[in-house]
């Protein structure tokens, strides 16, 4: 079967999964011009058996990605070897810290027949279930690593790769936080700001505290361990920014 033809069995194989699997999927093929996609997608491939011994062997070349509204996401790839169908894979979350993952077995992949109808119930009854169990791990162990916050009192937690992350429980919060460069995970709810540039992370957190304070929220920052009661951080002085962090390892 040549490229071309490959390419689009492959993403028609994959629009046909997404609308048999339980839920609401949307498939997109990623070809293999998309050479910076293909590569994310391969770090965050959650699966240290079938689909990683496969990957070990030869780069993703072409990917065709399921998605659900919650972000959950799966990504199927060419069985390239003898044998017919494909692979399908858990994708990681993108944005939950590393320590979220630990102890939490990987969701690895399986292979698949030629026939997306059929597989669609191996998917559901096996990959999805694990994925799912999985997911749920993670998103818990995520939260733990948070100060929890109250309604009038955002808890602003600094994780070990040097971002600061939060789960405001009011609504106004979040998009105060949003309107000054967080980014909200749609799968734990978690909001996070990355700490590549120190000096703009800074800043971030020193506007966010009168923007608050004039919703009558007030701020703290903590550090993840501890867990002791915070005390709220003035709104006009600026948080003390670790000059450096090693992120810890993640499992997949």
């Amino acid at each position: 079967m040549h490229d071309h033809d490959t390419s689009e069995h492959l993403a028609s194989y994959a629009d046909v999964l997404a609308g048999e699997l339980p839920g609401t999927w949307t498939s997109t093929h990623l070809p293999a011009d998309a050479k910076d996609d293909l590569a994310e997608l391969t770090d965050l491939i959650w699966d240290l058996d079938l689909v990683a011994a496969s990957l070990a062997e030869r780069p993703l070349q072409q990917a065709a990605v399921l998605s659900r509204p919650d972000g959950a996401q799966l990504v199927l790839l060419d069985r390239r070897d003898e044998r017919d169908g494909f692979l399908l894979a858990a994708v990681a979350p993108r944005t939950l810290p590393d320590e979220a993952y630990r102890a939490v077995p990987e969701p690895n992949g399986i292979a698949l027949a030629n026939d997306p109808f059929l597989s669609a119930e191996q998917v559901a009854d096996d990959l999805l279930a694990r994925y799912d169990s999985a997911l749920t791990q993670v998103r818990h162990n995520a939260l733990d690593s948070l100060h929890p916050s109250q309604p009038d009192r955002v808890v602003l937690t600094w994780q070990p790769d040097g971002s600061v992350a939060t789960a405001p429980a009011d609504d106004r919060a979040g998009a105060v936080l949003m309107d000054n460069g967080f980014v909200q995970d749609p799968q734990s709810g978690i909001y996070r700001l990355d700490g590549d540039d120190t000096q703009a992370q800074g800043r971030a957190l020193c506007e966010i505290g009168p923007q608050l304070d004039a919703l009558g929220i007030g701020t703290a920052l903590q550090h993840p361990a501890g867990r002791t009661t915070p005390t709220a951080a003035p709104a006009s002085m600026p948080p003390v920014l670790a000059s450096s962090r090693t992120p810890a390892s993640r499992s997949r």
